[in-house]
């Protein structure tokens, strides 16, 4: 609790208090979401073993909290964004119940098809990889400038972090951009710290 409390601050400390930030837990991910925005801040989740044999055809995103304005299929209708998970459906996909709370406005930020189905499925595939050995920490978000589709904000960059909880090795930092071409960039945490202008809440 008093992890999930200071990583909240910290979040707080950098998007600010003129922003509506709403805590959503679903048991298996947690999100900070913008009503500001339409789009969630940043996602964060455990991952041991992941991945399986869950048939996903028929799973379709959805707003299921009344607290959020989330987006909704209008905004994404004829974008040419995909809807690009933050808590990666996949990793899931071991137990249908949980693989479908993943599929959720909130779970998701509009994403290029080449970052979605490029570098940032690379990663997820290699994350997922190092959950079979090891649970794993993992902490993902986006960055808004003045894009919008429909009556939502698009991020012109993602980020993600993998960490170890056994060793609290930081495996993965990554920065990626949002575009046509989509590359991901491996940083240090102080670097995407930097970046970002706030201090990322890591385990201890």
């Amino acid at each position: 609790m008093k992890r999930s409390i200071s990583i909240l601050l910290v979040i707080l400390t950098f998007w600010g208090s003129g922003f509506a930030q709403i805590i959503v837990d679903k048991g298996i991910y947690k999100v900070n979401f913008s009503n500001t925005y339409h789009e969630p801040n940043y996602v964060s989740y455990m991952l041991y073993k992941g991945g399986g044999d869950c048939n996903r055809s028929k799973f379709r995103f959805k707003n299921d909290n009344p607290r959020l304005d989330c987006a909704t299929d209008a905004d994404y209708k004829g974008s040419h964004y995909d809807k690009g998970h933050l808590a990666n459906a996949e990793d899931f996909a071991f137990d249908c119940t949980k693989d479908e709370l993943t599929f959720r406005y909130y779970n998701c930020l509009p994403q290029t098809p080449n970052l979605n189905r490029g570098v940032w499925k690379v990663n997820e595939t290699r994350i997922r990889e190092w959950s079979q050995h090891d649970s794993i920490y993992i902490i993902c978000g986006g960055i808004f400038g003045n894009k919008t589709i429909g009556h939502i904000y698009v991020p012109s960059y993602c980020w993600k972090i993998a960490q170890s909880v056994s060793t609290k090795k930081i495996l993965f930092c990554g920065w990626f951009s949002n575009t046509s071409t989509a590359t991901v960039e491996e940083i240090s945490v102080p670097e995407l710290e930097k970046r970002l202008n706030l201090k990322v809440q890591l385990l201890k």
